[in-house]
């Protein structure tokens, strides 16, 4: 990077080191252990008394901190859904951090640029917007808070009950509905919305989706007893296999049982721009809300996440609180972002999506979706011509589940064995993958969010599959 000379030092030396680090991200193992002097070193650390001067400062980041990476920047990362840096990201990142304002509202530019991007973000999924009908948040979870406190609100307001005023002890019981494949975001949601897991009701799957039919007999069995069934939860990409929920049939039940359809897009909602797989989202656009998460697969840096609603005015109605000193004089009819969510001072997440949307476009962040979802499917091409593995579930998206399983090994060694492989491959150093559960026995998943990964990484990745196994069974 080329930093001003008058620039100070700490600034220059940052840009230097950044850009060193980025470089040699190839030529170090994915990822391996601390080592343990380190995490003593860390452990015992003392507030130092007087500040480092900017050399030694950098040289302790880069010995200290950039050594020990998690890895996710390197091509033969495929555990979670941790996306690498983006160069246009990384400046945007960057930019936010030097003007440093809080998008909570006012008139200046970290507003409107949060109000581009989010109009920008409905677009590119086709969501309905109207100004830009949502806000940039940390992530998909505080989203998906966001999101069932306002369908919570709606319900209640319906039944006569002020919530805001006079809490839940007393209020009408609530009913949720998810499937067993739904990310614990939205248990998290309903505990801290004083909903109650107990209230949370799991949809049955059918083919690791979730089955409209089942969801329809339980609201009508929880109407019944007398509950008030409120929000319906579907995944457009679950984490564990990148299932799309049957999104069309569950907004159809929503419809007709007046429930909040909140859809989970956080990993898998950008899908939508594969033309391949698009048809399969229909009915997003339908959702009351929608959590999407543009440091997953549009590569941002972590920590911005981004809720659509259809109803604008509802989310201001749940969680607008505006006291004397934060009154605006302004005919801005929308106000502040701070009136639609639980955040007063907020972060300028909007610059580093803005950035890396004008950088790439349309065009450019469809073929990145579409280049991962190809490349998921090259994966697959692999581990079936592998007798000793075997898909664990279908691929929609861009995550791979599969497992070690040769013929005549019987499930229980099988399971063994898989359960064991994500960290016997990880600490080989070469690609590093992550485990799961699905159908309650052992998967490795591999995630495929960098459109930079080829088929020299997919091959190391089976390969390393089979060494590892072959190390474990020998």
């Amino acid at each position: 990077m080329n930093v001003d000379d008058s620039a100070p030092p700490l600034l220059r030396g940052g840009a230097d080191l950044a850009a060193e680090y980025l470089a040699g991200i190839e030529g170090d193992p994915v990822w391996q252990p601390t080592p343990g002097p380190v995490r003593d070193q860390w452990a015992q650390a003392a507030l130092p008394e007087s500040g480092l001067a900017a050399d030694a400062l950098l040289a302790d980041i880069r010995e200290q901190v950039l050594r020990h990476p998690m890895g996710n920047g390197h091509r033969a990362f495929f555990g979670w859904v941790n996306a690498a840096p983006e160069p246009a990201a990384l400046a945007g990142a960057w930019l936010a951090a030097a003007s440093n304002p809080s998008s909570a509202g006012g008139d200046h530019a970290g507003v409107l640029v949060e109000r581009t991007v989010v109009r920008w973000i409905a677009q590119l999924v086709g969501f309905p917007h109207e100004d830009g009908a949502g806000l940039l948040t940390s992530g998909a979870s505080m989203a998906t808070i966001i999101a069932v406190g306002a369908a919570r609100q709606r319900v209640l307001a319906s039944l006569g009950w002020d919530v805001r005023q006079s809490g839940l002890a007393g209020a009408p019981v609530l009913t949720a509905y998810a499937g067993a494949e739904a990310h614990s975001c939205v248990r998290k949601a309903v505990e801290l919305l004083g909903i109650g897991a107990k209230h949370l009701r799991t949809v049955p799957m059918r083919d690791g989706r979730l089955d409209p039919a089942a969801l329809a007999s339980l609201i009508e069995a929880d109407r019944a007893a007398g509950l008030h069934p409120f929000l319906a939860v579907a995944s457009a990409g679950t984490v564990n296999t990148g299932a799309i929920d049957p999104l069309d049939e569950v907004a159809d039940i929503c419809e007709q049982e007046k429930v909040w359809f909140h859809v989970d897009g956080a990993y898998g909602g950008f899908g939508v721009l594969d033309p391949d797989v698009a048809g399969a989202f229909r009915g997003m656009a339908r959702a009351d809300s929608l959590a999407l998460d543009p440091h997953k697969w549009l590569q941002v840096p972590i920590g911005v996440g981004c809720l659509l609603v259809a109803d604008r005015e509802q989310l201001r109605a749940t969680y607008s609180l505006v006291p004397p000193y934060l009154q605006d004089e302004s005919d801005d009819r929308i106000g502040w972002y701070s009136e639609y969510g639980i955040e007063q001072t907020r972060q300028f997440r909007a610059l580093p999506v803005w950035a890396t949307l004008k950088g790439r476009g349309r065009a450019g962040v469809s073929a990145d979706i579409t280049a991962c979802t190809a490349a998921a499917r090259s994966l697959v091409r692999l581990i079936a011509a592998q007798p000793e593995l075997k898909l664990a579930a279908p691929v929609q998206l861009s995550i791979v589940a599969y497992r070690w399983a040769p013929d005549g090994v019987d499930q229980a060694e099988a399971d063994r064995v898989t359960a064991a492989l994500p960290t016997a491959i990880n600490l080989r150093g070469r690609v590093f993958v992550t485990g799961s559960v699905y159908e309650d026995r052992p998967i490795l998943r591999a995630c495929l969010i960098n459109p930079l990964v080829g088929d020299e990484q997919l091959r190391l990745l089976v390969a390393e599959t089979l060494a590892a196994a072959s190390e474990l069974t020998g």
